[in-house]
C-alpha cells in the first residue's frame, strides 16, 4: 500500500512553490502587510491562472474534481511562503456550497468560481461560537446583523454568510454589505468585520438539516488551516538550521553547539509526525471515513500547538536576530498564532474531539 503522495501531487505543490518563489519573496510579503493591496491582487491572479481556484470544484461544473489532500498540499505551500491569497476562503466556499445548493445552485455558483467571475469572502465564525451582540439572521430573503472575523472580503465580490440557524446565504459585497477592516497581529490575512442592515442574499436551499453544511465549511477550513500552519514551521524550522551553519561563536557555527542542535532536532521530530496527521486527516475528509471529523479536529488542535512550539523555538535558535524584521521570522510567527485562534482554539477544537469520542 502506498503511503505517500503521487508524482503529480509533488508535481503540483512545487510548481506552486515554484511560483511563489519568484512572485511572493520576503520583500512582496513586507509590502502587503504594509498595506499594498496592489501586489496581493497580483499573487492572487497569478495563483488563479495555475488553476487553484478549480481544484476542488467538481469536473461536472468546470473544475480539477481533485481531493482536500490535493488542497492542503496547496495550502501547506502558502503557509511556507506566508502568502496572501484567499485559496482557504475559495475551499471553504465551495466545500459549503457543494454540501448546502442543489443542482442548480452548484452548477451556477461553481462555474462562476472556477471561472474567476465570483470570488468569496467567508462570514461563519458565529456559527463556531457567537460573542455577544454578533450573529446574523435572515427573513424574508435579507440578511440583518453582523458577523465578526469575516475572512477574504477585501477583494471579494460576494459572501458566504452562515445565518444564527447555520443555514447559508450569499449576498454581493456591492448590496449595502458594511466592511471593517479588524487590525490582527497577521497582516498577511484579510479579516473583518461585515454588517448586513437588509441585505437581499440568496439563501442556498439543498440542505435538509441547517448547520450541516457550515459543519462541513469549518472542517475544511481547520484542515486547511492546520496545513497551513504546517508549511510554515517547516520554514521556521528551515531558516533555523541554515542560520545555526552559518552564524558563527567563539570562532565555531552555532549548529556545532550541542544545544542548538538539541533544538533543531526537537523541532523536525515533532513536526514529521504532525505532517502524517494532516495528511491522513485530508485523506480520512476525502474518502467520508467515520473517523474524518475528529482527525480534522486532533489535526487541526495538534498543529496549533506544535506550530507554537515551533515558531518559539526557532525565533530561540537565531537569537536576537530573530526578533528584527531584517530576518522576518515575525511574519510566521503570527501567521502560526491567527491560525491557531481562527475557526476554534485548541482547546475548544479537542473538546470538540473529545465528544465526538463520548468523552465529553
Amino acid at each position: 500500500m502506498e503511503f505517500g503522495l503521487s508524482d503529480d501531487q509533488r508535481m503540483f505543490q512545487d510548481s506552486i512553490k515554484g511560483y511563489l518563489d519568484s512572485a511572493a519573496p520576503l520583500d512582496t510579503v513586507r509590502e502587503i502587510a504594509d498595506g499594498d493591496s496592489a501586489k496581493g491582487q497580483s499573487i492572487a491572479g497569478g495563483l488563479a491562472e495555475l488553476g487553484l481556484d478549480q481544484v476542488l470544484i467538481p469536473e461536472r461544473h468546470g473544475g480539477l474534481g481533485l481531493g482536500l489532500l490535493d488542497a492542503a498540499l496547496i495550502q501547506e505551500a502558502l503557509g511556507a511562503a506566508v502568502a496572501p491569497a484567499g485559496f482557504l476562503s475559495t475551499a471553504m466556499a465551495v466545500a459549503g456550497i457543494e454540501s448546502a445548493g442543489t443542482d442548480a445552485e452548484q452548477s451556477e455558483w461553481l462555474s462562476k468560481v472556477g471561472s474567476g467571475d465570483v470570488r468569496f469572502g467567508i462570514a461563519i465564525s458565529e456559527h463556531i461560537g457567537a460573542r455577544e451582540g454578533a450573529g446574523v439572521t435572515a427573513t424574508d430573503g435579507a440578511l440583518t446583523g453582523k458577523a465578526l472575523f469575516a475572512m477574504d472580503t477585501q477583494d471579494a465580490t460576494h459572501v458566504l454568510v452562515a445565518d444564527t440557524d447555520g443555514r447559508l446565504h450569499i449576498a454581493a459585497m456591492a448590496d449595502g454589505v458594511e466592511r471593517i477592516p479588524h487590525a490582527t497581529i497577521d497582516r498577511t490575512r484579510d479579516l473583518a468585520e461585515l454588517k448586513f442592515s437588509s441585505v437581499k442574499a440568496v439563501a442556498l436551499t439543498g440542505e435538509n438539516e441547517p448547520g450541516l453544511a457550515a459543519d462541513r465549511m469549518v472542517q475544511t477550513g481547520r484542515l486547511l488551516m492546520a496545513a497551513d500552519s504546517l508549511g510554515a514551521a517547516q520554514t521556521m524550522l528551515d531558516k533555523a538550521v541554515e542560520y545555526a551553519k552559518e552564524r558563527k561563536q567563539f570562532n565555531r557555527v552555532i549548529g556545532s553547539f550541542q544545544s542548538v542542535k538539541h533544538l533543531c532536532a526537537e523541532m523536525a521530530a515533532h513536526l514529521e509526525p504532525a505532517r502524517a496527521l494532516v495528511w491522513h486527516a485530508a485523506h480520512a475528509v476525502d474518502e467520508n471515513m467515520d473517523e474524518a471529523a475528529l482527525m480534522v479536529c486532533l489535526a487541526k488542535s495538534h498543529l496549533a500547538e506544535i506550530g507554537t512550539f515551533i515558531a518559539r523555538t526557532s525565533t530561540e535558535v537565531h537569537g536576537g536576530m530573530g526578533f528584527t524584521d531584517l530576518v522576518g521570522l515575525h511574519y510566521w510567527f503570527k501567521r502560526i498564532g491567527a491560525n491557531r485562534q481562527l475557526l476554534g482554539s485548541p482547546e475548544r477544537v479537542r473538546e470538540e474531539a473529545a465528544r465526538l469520542q463520548g468523552w465529553a
